[in-house]
């Protein structure tokens, strides 16, 4: 099927996810502010999503536009990509009347997230489809078609439905779309260390947990509100343990690159890819513990099997 590039849906699910791949500055401009004008022509909520360089080029294109637009620097924003669903794209869609379409244009993967950094960034394209099924929203993914590597732009193929192809206009159904099998194959088991501060835990130890990871922050370098970020990930991860994966876990605490990690492992498994992804809703239970450290860490990775859950997060020595 091949479309004009306005949004399309189908009579099952009016959510639009395109991938639009780009070349240059040009094709990136042609491809972004017509969507976001055909946007604002139409009346809907428009947001742009973007690394810094890009956001400032998309800005200055859309002159005294800009100014109805909300825009956002990806880099920050979308620096942890388990952020981006409920802190950047429900957080906007949800600020907007049911069922009055509003689009977004969001680039989470660019030249220069590193390879710790792209399994959480796939997953999360893979995990729009599922978190905005049956909601009127457009969301318009660009990818750079020449720095980016080529299994990159042939997993862009599998978590959108539909591609805009560099150099065209036209949407274009993906033959390759297969988000659920893109967030199984990333489920990947995370790399081993070795030295590292260990702590078993039970419920009767979870605050001791708490001060011993505080005590080893602060002994890597965290300080302020970077180590109240990291005493609270701890705090809500240990528990989480307790109530939901076997009564107990391992707590572990080390740095690597700049970064203090903090990692907990316990016997549980968790079967929702979308957990800590959703916005904290009034009478849902659960779920709220992994949303609060996706919204303090700087990277959040997740892998669960047989044997139990394991959850990472990176906490950095000094901000920018």
């Amino acid at each position: 099927m091949t479309t004009s590039a306005g949004p399309v849906t189908t009579a099952h699910d009016p959510f639009v996810h395109p991938a639009l791949f780009y070349r240059d500055e040009q094709e990136y401009l042609d491809g972004t502010v017509s969507f976001v004008r055909e946007g604002l022509a139409a009346g809907e909520p428009v947001a742009v999503a973007v690394p810094g360089e890009r956001l400032r080029l998309i800005g200055d294109a859309l002159g005294g536009d800009a100014a109805h637009v909300r825009l956002l620097d990806m880099r920050e924003a979308g620096r942890n990509p388990g952020r981006i669903i409920p802190g950047v794209l429900r957080a906007f869609a949800d600020s907007h009347p049911a069922g009055q379409r509003v689009r977004i244009i969001g680039e989470p993967i660019w030249a220069g997230r590193t390879e710790t950094e792209y399994p959480a960034c796939v997953q999360h394209e893979a995990l729009i489809n599922a978190a905005f099924r049956g909601r009127a929203v457009t969301i318009l993914c660009p990818y750079d078609a020449v720095r980016l590597p080529g299994p990159v732009l042939d997993d862009a193929y599998a978590t959108h439905p539909t591609v805009i192809p560099a150099g065209s206009r036209a949407v274009r159904d993906s033959a390759a779309y297969a988000p659920d099998a893109v967030v199984s194959r990333y489920n990947e088991p995370l790399p081993p260390v070795a030295d590292a501060m260990t702590f078993p835990f039970v419920a009767e130890s979870l605050t001791a947990a708490r001060h011993a990871a505080t005590d080893e922050g602060r002994r890597l370098g965290l300080t302020g509100v970077t180590l109240e970020d990291l005493a609270l990930a701890t705090a809500e991860l240990t528990t989480n343990s307790v109530l939901h994966g076997g009564g107990s876990g391992v707590l572990r605490i080390w740095a690597e690159d700049g970064h203090v990690l903090c990692e907990v492992r316990d016997g549980g498994r968790l079967t929702d890819p979308l957990a800590g992804r959703r916005p904290a809703a009034g009478g849902r239970r659960g779920g709220r513990g992994l949303l609060l450290v996706n919204l303090i860490a700087d990277l959040v990775r997740v892998h669960t099997g047989d044997d139990g859950t394991t959850i990472r997060c990176w906490f950095p020595r000094s901000r920018p």
